[in-house]
């Protein structure tokens, strides 16, 4: 089944590169992030973090698929925020969803001990950096420095 979900999720990114329509990605991770959902264990954070990720999927897609926009740097008045035990950067609420999504994908990598579902969490997590770069691709830059600052925060803990 994650050999199944994980082909649909590729074939969407693909898609949403060639056409450059993050709807694509949007849709076709839909079966990755229900199966996440349906398969992730009862854990302090676990459970919680992947139903979050399927409820910010879809409410992503209605975003892109209305092109709803809303400037979260200005409402917050700040250009980053702490979630979860990472610095998110801030923007059009269309780009923070997946940036979201790879945070509580994040969360289920470290956090969860199946590996079926550590491979769902990293299927996800790329998708979501491809979702940020087929939404606003000069934000990814922005993306890419908090991803590398999380991991070296971790892999220094070691």
């Amino acid at each position: 089944m994650c050999l199944i979900v994980t082909l649909i999720a590729v074939v969407g990114m693909i898609l949403g590169l060639l056409t450059l329509n993050p709807l694509w990605l949007l849709f076709l991770l839909l079966p990755t992030v229900g199966y996440e959902a349906y398969r992730t264990q009862e854990g302090a954070t676990t459970k919680f973090s992947s139903i979050v990720l399927l409820i910010l999927l879809i409410l992503e897609i209605i975003l892109v698929l209305f092109g709803i926009n809303f400037n979260l740097a200005d409402f917050f008045g700040e250009s980053e925020k702490y979630v979860a035990g990472y610095t998110v950067p801030l923007g059009d609420v269309k780009v923070v969803g997946p940036v979201l999504m790879g945070v509580l994908s994040a969360i289920l990598i470290f956090r969860t001990y199946g590996k079926y579902t550590k491979w769902l969490s990293i299927v996800i997590a790329v998708s979501s950096l491809v979702a940020v770069f087929l939404i606003n691709p000069g934000f990814l830059s922005e993306v890419l420095k908090v991803i590398a600052g999380g991991l070296f925060d971790r892999l220094s803990a070691f």
